[in-house]
């Protein structure tokens, strides 16, 4: 009887010690330096905004989202470029692919591959594509020639065919489609 009297304390007094105990295990999240993300309207041939581009830096690295429409369906390049200006109709003004590092193009190329490589991009019969993509190599930050928001910004373009990750200088990816210019705020 004694023991049932003094059962809701010792309940009570459990529940404290595991609150307690799982107090101490919890991890905290890890403090990065926040930085703001920077979008672009994607932009076609005939500079009629298609989707949008967005990049953020965190501590794995930069983030690449692209979300874009009414481009033909199947798989395209997608590189960024050393320029950000995006002139339609060709988006030569974007310049060469980012390469900070003098290498050659493609991920299966031997000598390769460039910081402006990015993976293919996977359109669908609806003309819809999605591509995400996290880098370690860039930097948003100003002052490294790793950063593509330095002096005359970089572009995300999209090309017309899948790139072979292999021949340089473009992979065989054909004509510019669509750009998203990005420069420092």
């Amino acid at each position: 009887m004694k023991i049932l009297k003094f059962l809701p304390l010792l309940v009570l007094g459990s529940v404290l010690i595991v609150a307690g105990c799982s107090k101490k295990d919890t991890k905290l999240p890890v403090s990065a330096e926040k930085m703001d993300s920077v979008v672009s309207p994607l932009l076609n041939t005939e500079g009629t905004e298609i989707g949008k581009v967005t990049m953020s830096e965190d501590s794995q690295g930069v983030n690449i989202s692209i979300k874009a429409e009414g481009l033909a369906p199947g798989l395209h390049g997608v590189h960024i470029h050393e320029t950000g200006v995006c002139t339609p109709p060709s988006f030569e003004s974007a310049g060469a692919h980012f390469n900070p590092g003098k290498k050659e193009h493609g991920f299966d190329n031997p000598k390769g591959f460039h910081l402006g490589d990015l993976p293919n991009m996977k359109v669908g019969d609806d003309g819809k594509g999605v591509l995400q993509v996290t880098s370690a190599e860039l930097t948003l930050k100003p002052g490294t020639d790793k950063s593509l928001l330095d002096q005359d910004g970089s572009a995300i373009v999209i090309h017309e065919a899948a790139d072979d990750y292999k021949t340089d200088p473009a992979g065989n990816s054909g004509t510019r489609v669509a750009c998203a210019e990005f420069n420092k705020k």
